[in-house]
């Protein structure tokens, strides 16, 4: 297992404007921790200004307010730094399709490039496959049937926090059931 721990992970997470980048959604925040040997060795964290307005629905969930966001930098002038923060790293968050989506638009409407898509871990499909037959996969029930105590706030690094924690443990979890070569990371 030592091989695995050895990796770099990046925890991450992004609050929005609403559910779709498609739709024009922009990251209004963005956290990210950087790991080797499940412990913590980076963090990034900064709000992002969307040059659009917060739809209530995401206020609701995040609490983020156009205030919070006045002379937050555009997510133009902070993805060249996070994309060096996330380097060759394997990005881990909890239904990550999400934040990758919205990061690949940002990367986009930035006009930068990738030269290829970053390898990646859902903690959703990593509970599935530990805790088979728990029913929802939502991050604080999985966090909660894991024991982990915190409330799921839906700030970025909040988030990434409870979801580094659960990481550790799913992780935990796979190794006493002799199951981390199957999970395939």
């Amino acid at each position: 297992m030592e091989s695995f721990l050895d990796k770099e992970f990046v925890i991450f997470d992004v609050e929005t404007t609403g559910l779709s980048p498609a739709s024009g959604d922009r990251i209004v925040e963005l956290a990210a921790v950087k790991t080797r040997n499940l412990e913590t060795i980076d963090q990034f964290q900064t709000l992002v200004d969307p040059m659009r307005p917060i739809s209530s629905g995401a206020f609701e969930v995040n609490r983020i307010s156009p205030g919070m966001l006045s002379g937050a930098p555009k997510a133009s002038q902070i993805l060249p730094g996070f994309l060096d923060f996330l380097s060759d790293a394997t990005i881990v968050g909890h239904n990550i399709r999400f934040d990758l989506g919205f990061l690949y638009n940002e990367v986009d409407l930035a006009g930068l490039s990738l030269e290829k898509e970053f390898a990646s871990v859902d903690t959703i499909s990593l509970a599935k496959k530990v805790m088979p037959g728990l029913g929802r996969y939502p991050l604080w029930r999985v966090a909660d049937a894991l024991g982990i105590e915190e409330n799921q706030t839906h700030r970025a690094m909040a988030d990434v926090q409870m979801t580094f924690e659960v990481f550790k443990r799913l992780i935990k979890m796979a190794d006493e059931k002799n199951m981390i070569k199957e999970l395939s990371l």
